[in-house]
């Protein structure tokens, strides 16, 4: 029988008309549209469906969006009875999880997200920081060519999405440095995120703090499912707080490769990435393939894919 998980994307997977297909069609999706809507006291569901681009982009209305797409995704998933064991998100997409997971309430995270945005958007002036995507070198290279970067201002490793695929940010010199060197040293491409801030460095540490504050104005429950925390990329415990990972979730790197091991070594065999684009489906194929491990790799976004989903799992059932 298949172990599931189910997988939340992060940031930067917005795109004008998300989850709208989904809404249109099935009365459950439009439902959570409609929540958030009441509780944010803006027009979400219109946010997603004309944008503008250069307003969903914006991190403060990119992470509710994203996060309420990928939640009202989930219901349409459920409503044909599948459910997972086993969750994770990339960054923003762990709030998702941990709403899957019991822990939080989706009233509660769709302004949690929110505010999120703000502090990570305000923790570093604009202009100053910058993130860069290093393809086709291993870990050890690239924590060397930022160790060899540091000279210009903080840089570190802000994500390992999956085998030779990892994120730096810092300030700009610094990662402007790192992707030249990165080329000169073997890499296959590099590519700068059109993003705010150099987000998941210790340069946030501020807006981390911020965030631990308000996390504990919210209630919070005990997860009925297997968390993985992108911080430890392990399993949430019995005695883990949550609300410090949380914060800490802001400026430390997203161990999303690692996570990934930790699911498959749990003995997962079907990834359903629940939410806009399909990135982590990517990320897992290529970690899974990695070690040699044959996996489905899913994802749900809109009436198309539903319907793959759907076809593959009755033919695997």
């Amino acid at each position: 029988m298949s172990k599931i998980a189910f997988v939340f994307p992060g940031q930067g997977t917005h795109y004008v008309g998300m989850g709208m297909e989904l809404a249109d069609r099935y009365p459950e999706a439009s439902a959570v549209f409609d929540r958030a809507n009441e509780v944010m006291g803006i027009d979400i569901r219109r946010l997603c469906k004309e944008g503008p681009e250069s307003e969903l982009v914006k991190t403060e209305n990119s992470q509710p969006t994203i996060h309420t797409t990928a939640l009202a995704i989930l219901k349409v998933v459920e409503k044909y009875g599948f459910s997972a064991n086993v969750t994770a998100g990339f960054s923003l997409g762990e709030y998702a999880a941990l709403v899957y997971a019991g822990v939080f309430q989706f009233e509660d995270t769709v302004k949690l997200v929110k505010q999120r945005g703000i502090f990570m958007q305000n923790a570093v002036p604009q202009g100053l920081g910058k993130m860069c995507w290093i393809t086709g070198l291993d870990r050890e290279t690239v924590q060397q060519i930022v160790e060899d970067s540091k000279d210009l201002g903080l840089i570190e490793c802000s994500n390992f999405n999956c085998p030779r695929q990892i994120i730096v940010a810092g300030y700009a010199a610094a990662v402007e440095k790192a992707a030249a060197l990165a080329m000169e040293r073997g890499a296959e491409q590099t590519t700068f995120l059109k993003v705010s801030g150099p987000f998941h460095t210790s340069l946030l540490k501020g807006a981390g703090q911020q965030l631990y504050d308000l996390i504990g104005t919210v209630k919070m429950g005990k997860p009925t499912k297997k968390v993985v925390s992108n911080v430890t990329a392990k399993y949430f415990s019995e005695t883990d707080d949550i609300r410090q990972l949380l914060n800490e979730h802001v400026y430390k790197a997203v161990m999303w490769e690692d996570s990934v091991n930790t699911m498959l070594d749990d003995g997962v065999d079907t990834f359903i990435e629940i939410g806009p684009k399909h990135l982590l489906t990517t990320f897992n194929k290529t970690t899974a393939q990695h070690r040699g491990i044959d996996v489905r790799c899913l994802n749900v976004e809109n009436v198309e894919t539903l319907e793959t989903f759907l076809r593959e799992m009755e033919r695997k059932a």
